[in-house]
């Protein structure tokens, strides 16, 4: 009786081993970018209270002026995601920290008939993949 044969040939195994690698070569980028994608979605919650405090103050004075920054909680002491917020008459600027890809956001409202729209924007192009859609030009 002939012996059938049991199991894999190490050219077999090899070749998965090559496949495996390859693939973990591709899905590890991905997967830091995807990481430091979701570390800048915190700055951009934390500019969410900012926005909302903003956007009160300018309706309130029917205008965007130095006054519209009252109130707004700024800070400069860096979290793990988070370095600094800052608000000028109105344009609030995060700034995220190198583990979250040290990407400068800018938001800026502007007045519309129907209310008030806020651009985003960053001027780090090499930053895009970071940053959410809508912020994804020239700030």
């Amino acid at each position: 009786m002939r012996k059938v044969q049991q199991g894999f040939t190490l050219i077999e195994l090899m070749i998965v081993v090559a496949i495996i690698g390859i693939l973990a070569a591709i899905a590890l980028p991905a997967y830091q970018d995807y990481t430091i994608r979701s570390r800048v979605s915190e700055a951009m919650a934390l500019a969410s209270g900012a926005k909302a405090t903003v956007g009160e103050n300018i309706a309130n004075a029917n205008t965007i002026d130095a006054t519209a920054c009252n109130g707004v909680s700024t800070f400069s002491t860096a979290t793990d995601n988070v370095a600094s917020l800052a608000c000028a008459s109105g344009v609030l600027t995060v700034v995220t920290t190198a583990k979250a890809g040290a990407v400068t956001i800018t938001l800026t409202p502007s007045s519309v008939s129907a209310g008030l729209k806020w651009s985003c924007g960053t001027a780090d192009a090499t930053k895009y993949k970071y940053v959410p859609a809508e912020c994804r030009k020239a700030a």
